[in-house]
């Protein structure tokens, strides 16, 4: 077990954006806090020239897991009021962007690919978000239908927008 506290562990584990996610969505207010509740919101993944070649063969796969940087996430908190809840949780039981390494993920659904930049639906991050990872979404491996959502369960996302409660610079007066 790690000794020391996340505050003191070993920062050598560098990574380096390799691209960007383009998106509608300037600011955290009025963006979706899920992709499922941005299903029609389009947007563009643009993966750096150099990297081109490892876009190949991801036209036959309907949905990608996008891994990303939360770069405009506010410090980290280790209890949080998420969206979908009134109840302060522990941030690892939630998706909130203040967390020890501002690392989100999302689904999303590929529309079509030109050279270096794939369109997407169902984008639920910032314009400009930097982009660390794009794997496959496969429904024998990512799916569990038969899984409890703890303190989620029963509740959607559907209808819910984003405030600025987790945004940089913005209180968490909400």
């Amino acid at each position: 077990m790690h000794k020391g506290g996340w505050r003191t562990r070993d920062k050598s584990a560098a990574m380096a954006p390799i691209g960007l996610i383009h998106t509608p969505f300037k600011r955290a207010e009025g963006t979706p806090i899920h992709g499922i509740a941005g299903a029609h919101a389009e947007g563009v993944v643009e993966v750096f020239p150099d990297l081109i070649e490892g876009l190949r063969d991801l036209e036959g796969f309907d949905r990608l897991w996008l891994i990303y940087l939360f770069d405009r996430a506010s410090e980290v908190r280790l209890l949080v009021r998420p969206y979908l809840d009134t109840t302060e949780r522990g941030v690892f039981a939630t998706r909130s962007p203040v967390r020890p390494n501002h690392i989100g993920m999302s689904v999303v659904r590929r529309l079509h690919i030109e050279q270096n930049c794939l369109y997407i639906a169902g984008v639920d991050m910032l314009d400009g978000t930097p982009l660390l990872d794009i794997k496959p979404y496969v429904s024998a491996f990512d799916s569990f239908q038969k899984s409890s959502a703890g303190w989620l369960n029963g509740r959607s996302a559907s209808e819910v927008l984003a405030d600025d409660r987790f945004e940089l610079g913005k209180a968490d007066s909400k």
